[in-house]
Order: structure tokens, then C-alpha cells, then sequence
């Protein structure tokens, strides 16, 4: 089966994509109903006491949401497994960042500090951080719960209402977060969800007046679209997006570890991850070895049903992107790529009913091919050998984007002149897909504007108001 309609228009069906069959389906939010949303969040910053209330009681709350979602760990990660087709396990690990999230942000709530600024006169100057007011929050498909709480915590953290809007293709998680925020006692209107397709309601939300700043992950060309409406009205947007990650192995690595590292960085979540490590360098002497030992293991993953016993791959998370996965896949033969591995969907009943595609491994193509310049967000690997630091800086750098990038030497003095040099937003040495709430995370050029996670991910969803308190003994006068 390849999909199921909506019953009306006024309807989204989340579709399993591992079994073809209804997930869930939820009301699709018109344009009218989104005014009414507006309008309640900002009803609710201004008369809940959201605001005004001190951070530690703030952050109670967004204890107690963290909590919520602990005691629904289970029921929350299967539904995700159901909505988007990632394993059960991977699931689990997403629940626990998004509780882990809303921990964070809560001890992040009750302990920033701000300046008091170096004196410069009679006066005594220091810096507060103030909400927005009403944010609108855009995510993804590919992990809706972590992504879900990675905006909507720093945000509520700061003192703001927001509207989240999850994507059309996973729209099931968003209304169990909103949920479990309001028993755990968020004041009403503070945390809504819209629902519907980007080019829609999406538009609606970012175009509206009564939104004062846009967090955005997903596609560099839906990311310019929302930077120029935020442009021209001038609010500020937070973009992350794209990326097309080199994972860099050097002859002296550990290529036990780094092969390992290799393969779970491109084929985890089925490759449907912004950081996946799509583009594989390798230094020239040791091309070959590392290539066939990366074959080997890609066709060695169990690729199952995402609550089968040792699953290593599930679906893809719908069938419509496993369509433009493949239509990637053959684009890279037409441009004269070698598919050593996978190339298709895999043969068998089990298979017969879902959005599933083989690991894929492809070589002989140069920089300068759309395979190697575009992102495929699928389980798709191209690998390309390098010559020396400079041809690989050149290759590494040579994408329009720069979200990540992973590199494998036993060298420090190495690790250290290429991780600076490589453009990208975070740099893994020795290790992959290490991402943490504790710390920054964005992207270089078209990969992204803004930094989320950390401290600056609460900073981001706030304003600088700086104040004076004159310590003047006389009048004060003009100045000569």
C-alpha cells in the first residue's frame, strides 16, 4: 500500500510506514482557527503570569512536563515508532533526550545570569533577558518528540507562548507534549499546536503578525523561504537545516572504530538525520580497505520491522520520501556512480507493505556531482578518496553546506588543524553523532542561522533589554 487519504480535507493521516496502514489521524488547524490561537497565546503571556513568574517556579513546572513524559515513555515511543517507522529503540532514546531536555532547561531557567555592564558614568547599566511573546515553533518528521522538546523547552523556559507546528508527515507526538504540559500545570494557551502542510497553515503561521520570532528546522529551500518573510518583517528567525556531512578517515585511524563509527553514522535512522555522515573521505592508501570493510557491514544490518528483535534499520518514514530516496539513488547511476551496495528495496513479505530501503553504499563519482552535492537524507553513502589535508580540506569544505563533520586520525596536531579548518558547526574527533542538550548546535552556511541546545538555545528565544539607574548627585545637563 502506498498511502491513505485523508477522509476529508480537513484531516491529516499518519501512515506506518513500516505496515502501510493508519497510524492516527488529527484536525487540520485553518486559517481561522489560527487567528483564534494567536490571539489566546497572547491572552495567556500576558494574563496567565507566565512571565512574571520567578524562575525557580518555572522551572517547577518544567520539571513536572519532564516528569509527564517519563511516565509515558513507553506509550510515547511507540507511537513515534508508528508515526515515523524508526525502531523502538532508537524511540525510547528519543522520548529519554526529550525529558532530558525539559530537565535541562529547567535548571537552565533557574540559574542564568545576566551583566551588569563595566560602568562608564553616573550611572549603574546591566542587561535583562525578555520573552518574545508568541513563538512559533516549526519541526520536523524525522525525531518529532526530541525535536518537539528541543524548541518548546527553551522557549517556555524563557517566559514566551508558542505555537508548535510538527510537521505533516509525523503530526501524532506534538498533541501528547501539549497534553502532558497542561496537567502538568502550564497555564492554558501558553504551549498549542497547529496542524497542516507547511506550503498552508505553515505559511499562515510564519507570515502572521502576532508572531514575534520563527524557530525552524528542516530543508535549506523551505529555511530561505521563511528567512525572507521573517526579513521583510523583520522578526528574528532561527534556521536550522541541511547538511551534507563529511566523515573523514585518516590511514593512521583505528579503522576498527572508525568503519563502526562510519556505518552507524549514515545508516542510524536510516540515515533521516540532518548530521548523518553522508559523504565518506578517505585517505587514498587506505581507500579500498576501509571501503569494502564499510560494504561489508552495510549489508551485514538487520533491516526489520522497528519493534523486531535486533533491529538495526526500520522503514523509511514515509512512502513518498522512500520514493525520492530511490529517485536520488538513480540519478547517482545516471551520473555514473557505483552502487557496491543496496540500490533498492529489499525483497521478502516482510517487506511488502513498507517504506523500506537497503543500506547503500556508492563510489566513483567526483565533487562535483549533484550526488555528492545534495542531500539525499536516506540511508545513502557516497564515498570519495583523498589525497593529502588539502585535497581533503577542498573536498570537505566543497558543499554548500556546513552542519557537521566527523574526523578519524590518532594524530591531535591533525585532529586540530583540520577540525578548524573544516566548515562546520560541530566537529567530532574520534567519535560521530554526538549531540548533546548541553551544548550549542547549528550550522555553517546554508546549514543553518542560530544556535539551539546549551545556554544560547534559551538565549535564543529571548531579548536583550538593557537598563540604567542614574546615580546622579545634580541636575543633569547637556553636554558641551
Amino acid at each position: 500500500m502506498d498511502t491513505l487519504p485523508p477522509s476529508t480535507g480537513q484531516e491529516l493521516v499518519s501512515i506506518d510506514p513500516a505496515t502501510g496502514e493508519e497510524a492516527g489521524r488529527v484536525r487540520v488547524t485553518t486559517a481561522g482557527e489560527l487567528g483564534a490561537m494567536v490571539e489566546r497565546a497572547w491572552h495567556a503571556f500576558h494574563s496567565s503570569g507566565w512571565k512574571a513568574l520567578l524562575p525557580h517556579r518555572r522551572a517547577l513546572v518544567l520539571q513536572a512536563i519532564a516528569d509527564g513524559l517519563a511516565a509515558e515513555k513507553e506509550a510515547l515511543a511507540r507511537l513515534q515508532m508508528k508515526d515515523n517507522g524508526k525502531p523502538l529503540a532508537e524511540c525510547r532514546g528519543m522520548v529519554e533526550s526529550a525529558i532530558g531536555t525539559f530537565r535541562y532547561y529547567a535548571g537552565v531557567c533557574e540559574t542564568i545570569e545576566t551583566d551588569v555592564t563595566p560602568q562608564r558614568g553616573d550611572y549603574v547599566s546591566f542587561t535583562l533577558l525578555e520573552p518574545f511573546g508568541v513563538v512559533a515553533c516549526i519541526t520536523p518528521w524525522n525525531s518529532p518528540i526530541m525535536n518537539d522538546a528541543t524548541k518548546v523547552a527553551p522557549a517556555l523556559a524563557a517566559g514566551n507562548a508558542v505555537l508548535l507546528k510538527p510537521s505533516e508527515d509525523s503530526p501524532l507526538l506534538a498533541p501528547e507534549l501539549a497534553r502532558i504540559a497542561r496537567q502538568a500545570g502550564l497555564p492554558e494557551g501558553l504551549l498549542q499546536v497547529v496542524q497542516g502542510r507547511g506550503a498552508d497553515i505553515g505559511s499562515a503561521l510564519v507570515s502572521h503578525p502576532g508572531v514575534r520570532m520563527i524557530s525552524f528546522t528542516g530543508g535549506t529551500v523551505t529555511g530561505r523561504a521563511i528567512g525572507r518573510v521573517a526579513g521583510e518583517r523583520l522578526v528574528p528567525a532561527a534556521l536550522e537545516l541541511g547538511g551534507k556531512s563529511p566523515h573523514v578517515v585518516f590511514a593512521d585511524a583505528d579503522l576498527d572504530h572508525a568503519v563502526a563509527a562510519v556505518v552507524a553514522g549514515i545508516f542510524g535512522s536510516a540515515g533521516q538525520s540532518c548530521v548523518a555522515g553522508s559523504r565518506l573521505l578517505v585517505e587514498a592508501h587506505v581507500y579500498d580497505e576501509v571501503l569494502r570493510r564499510v560494504v561489508a557491514r552495510a549489508q551485514a544490518l538487520r533491516v526489520a520491522a522497528p519493534d523486531a528483535e535486533g533491529a538495526e534499520m526500520g522503514p523509511l518514514a514515509s512512502f513518498h520520501h522512500r520514493d525520492r530516496v530511490a529517485r536520488f539513488v538513480d540519478r547517482a547511476r545516471a551520473e555514473g556512480g557505483r552502487i557496491l551496495c543496496g540500490g533498492g528495496v529489499p525483497e521478502g513479505a516482510e517487506y511488502d507493505r513498507g517504506a523500506y530501503y537497503l543500506p547503500t553504499v556508492i563510489d566513483g563519482l567526483g565533487m562535483d556531482s549533484l550526488t555528492c552535492q545534495e542531500e539525499a537524507f536516506g540511508p545513502v553513502l557516497v564515498a570519495l578518496p583523498f589525497r593529502d589535508e588539502a585535497d581533503l580540506i577542498a573536498q570537505a569544505n566543497g558543499t554548500a553546506f556546513g552542519l557537521a563533520c566527523g574526523i578519524w586520525t590518532e594524530s591531535f596536531k591533525r585532529a586540530w588543524r583540520t577540525g578548524r579548518a573544516l566548515e562546520a558547526g560541530s566537529v567530532w574527533i574520534n567519535t560521530y553523532k554526538q549531540s548533546v542538550t548541553t551544548t550549542p548546535f547549528g550550522g555553517f552556511k546554508n546549514s543553518g542561522i542560530g544556535r539551539e541546545k546549551g545556554i544560547d538555545g534559551l538565549r535564543l528565544y529571548a531579548q536583550v533589554k538593557s537598563m540604567y539607574f542614574g546615580l546622579h548627585e545634580n541636575p543633569m545637563s547637556v553636554a558641551r
